[in-house]
Parts: C-alpha cells; structure tokens; sequence
C-alpha cells in the first residue's frame, strides 16, 4: 500500500474527531451505580435523544452471550444499556438476559427488538418479549434489520403506538445493517421513531456519520452495532479460491474500534457483544481512554486486512446479482460464523433464506455480476459461505 493510500486510510478512521463528555460534566445515569472503590471503571454517559434516558456510552449487546454472569456483572460495575431481540437464540436470549438482570431493572435501559412483519405478529412479541424478560416494560421496542423507508409500515409504526400506549414500551425505535443512506434520513423525519440503532464501524462509508449527525440533530437517540468492524476473530486465508478469512487481530484492535465510535458525540451508546469477563473489562477502558495515533495506525492496517472480506453494508451492490442473492445479508451471516466464532449463529440466520436463494451455488455461476466497490471478492466469499452454512 503506498504512502498516500496509507494517509486516506489514516484521514479517514480520524473522523469523526469529536470527544465525549466525561463523568463529572456529563448527566448522571438514571440510577448511579454504587462503585466498590475510588480505582473502580470510569463511565461517561451521553442522553439519549430526546427520550431523556441517560446511559453508559458503552453498553452491552447480549446477542452471543450464552454466560449471564457477564452480564450481571456488567451491570454490577455501572454499565447502564442492555440489548437483546425476540430472534436472538430462539427466544433463549431473551430469557438469559430477563434472569441475568433479576433485581436491576430499575437502574438500567432494556431494549428489544422484533423482525415481525404485521402489526397482529408484533404485538404477539412484544407480549412474548415482556414474559422472557420478566419484567412489564421494556424501555426501547425497535423493529429489527430494516433496509429501507418501505419496511416501516404504518401498521407497524401502530403496534408500537399501541404497545406505548399500554406501557409496554416506553420508546419506538429501528435497527438497520444497510441502506444507512436512504432510511436513516427517512426515520430522522419520523415523527414516530425515537430511537435509531444503526451498523457503524470504522469500516463504513463516510456518508453513515453523516446521517447519524442529522439524526441526532433531529433529536434522535443514536446506537451504534457492529462496532468491531466485522469482529476481531479471523483464521488462515485459503481453501477455495484462495479465501476463507482474515487474519485474527492484532492486541489493541477491538479497543481501537471501540473508542473510534465512542469519540462520536451523536452516538449515544453502543453495544458491542461480550462473551466474557475479559472482553468486558476491556470494552469498559474505551470509556476512559481516548482515542490515539496508535489506534488509528491499528485500525488503518486492520481495515486493508478485512477489505477482501468484510462487507460493509454500503447496499450499492444490491440488485446486481443474476439469481437475485440477498448478497450483503449472507455476507454478514458468514461474518458471524467466520468472524465472530458463531457458527451456529451464522447457520441460523442462513437458514432464513428463501428455499431459491439457499440452494444458489456461486461456485458453479459462470461469472459473477456483483463487483464490490469496497474490494470485498464477493464470488468467492459467498461460495465459502455456502459451503460452511448451507
């Protein structure tokens, strides 16, 4: 890479430069944690839109999670923000996450989410989703991986109304892993929607932060996910067509990537997964650690790595595959088994594919019409995927 190339990259991950306020003049969370000495974690939050909630700029994304003491010692230590999803683990996040928090509902913001598509099988969730977590409201309902303004029906948005109405929810709110571009500007207008929980990594396109600016003018409360970049794991590049992942990440890069989204002050929070106790202790540092050359450096370097690999959900392939491949969403689902060292998880969520686009072979296309501006080698990132998941 030459030196030019290494100066963009560089120019790049440095934005958005903005700091995040500290503890001492920032608001207090909802319920201050009590903190077991003065050397405790450093916490800085932010308000979360105009709901008012106060939380911890780093939360906690319980998708991957299957030890509930991480997540009851996350809130021990004073993270504030928990998130979780109807589909998570066939409804067994939901109930992991509803016992791991048993007793500290009052002090944290709860958050779930649905992928129904009529308001009658959303409502029937959100009934399911209070049982599971054991509590008689969640704080934030969003209606999961949406893609564009024609996925939020006004029957949708109803059920959301009504379930607010019935103090079910205290706040509305949408997911999204693509088409930033087009519906975040969409939900910054909805006068429904509260809050946005978007993909945002140091791997995105410059335009997503500068949606998520407009948003958060609007007063939107802003979350960011997949804030590692296509995560941290990785293996040795080969097998067919000479591609089946990136090299793991070098020390410092999961730090890195997490204090490049937390130094954005229209991101409230985020919510990247933990596993363990040791990638908690570490996601807590980014709150009190700023954001360095040396991060930049790793965080460049670790972007040339992953681009033959790592989608980053920009959408301008979309419609260009012959069979009409979901392409961005089965990368993503390879990302999670490769990536993530969620295998299952990966399999899981290609298995949703329709039975047309599950039995596609990109192996056997003579030629494939997806051309990835980013540098992602599509053709045969989906053929390893399809040999691993299908």
């Amino acid at each position: 890479m030459n030196a030019s190339r290494r100066n963009f990259l560089a120019a790049g991950l440095a934005l958005p430069a903005v700091a995040s306020a500290s503890r001492s003049a920032g608001p207090e969370p909802q319920a201050p944690p009590a903190r077991g000495s003065s050397s405790g974690p450093v916490f800085q939050y932010r308000t979360l839109g105009k709901t008012g909630l106060k939380v911890t700029t780093v939360g906690f994304g319980c998708m991957i999670t299957s030890d509930g003491s991480v997540i009851t010692r996350a809130a021990d230590l004073g993270i504030t923000y928990f998130d979780t999803a109807r589909v998570y683990s066939g409804g067994n996040n939901e109930r992991m996450v509803g016992a791991a928090l048993k007793g500290k509902r009052n002090g944290i913001t709860l958050s779930t989410k649905t992928q129904a598509r009529t308001k009658a099988d959303a409502l029937a969730h959100i009934d399911t989703s209070l049982k599971e977590l054991g509590t008689d409201h969640v704080d934030i309902w969003y209606l999961h991986a949406r893609s564009a303004p024609a996925d939020i029906t006004d029957e949708l948005i109803e059920a959301q109304q009504e379930a607010k109405k019935a103090g079910k929810i205290r706040f509305a709110g949408v997911s999204t892993h693509q088409g930033h571009t087009t519906l975040i500007p969409f939900l910054a207008k909805h006068p429904n929607i509260d809050v946005i929980l978007s993909s945002y990594n140091f791997a995105v396109d410059p335009a997503v932060s500068a949606v998520l600016e407009e948003a958060a003018k609007a007063g939107k409360g802003v979350v960011a996910m997949k804030v590692m970049g296509g995560g941290m794991g990785g293996g040795t590049a080969g097998g067919r067509g000479g591609i089946i992942q990136p090299p793991p990440a070098k020390p410092g890069n999961r730090l890195a990537a997490l204090k490049w989204v937390t130094k954005n002050a229209n991101v409230a929070t985020t919510v990247p997964s933990m596993t363990d106790m040791d990638q908690l202790d570490e996601n807590i540092k980014a709150m009190a650690q700023p954001f360095t050359p040396a991060d930049q450096q790793l965080l460049a370097l670790r972007r040339e790595q992953i681009r033959p690999y790592y989608c980053n959900m920009c959408g301008k392939c979309e419609g260009t595959c012959r069979e009409g491949l979901p392409v961005a969403d089965v990368l993503r689902y390879g990302m999670y088994a490769d990536s993530y060292g969620q295998f299952a998880l990966g399999r899981e969520h290609f298995q949703t594919l329709s039975a047309a686009h599950a039995s596609v072979r990109c192996a056997t296309c003579p030629g494939c019409t997806v051309e990835c501006p980013e540098g992602v080698r599509v053709a045969e990132r989906l053929a390893h995927i399809q040999g691993m998941l299908a």
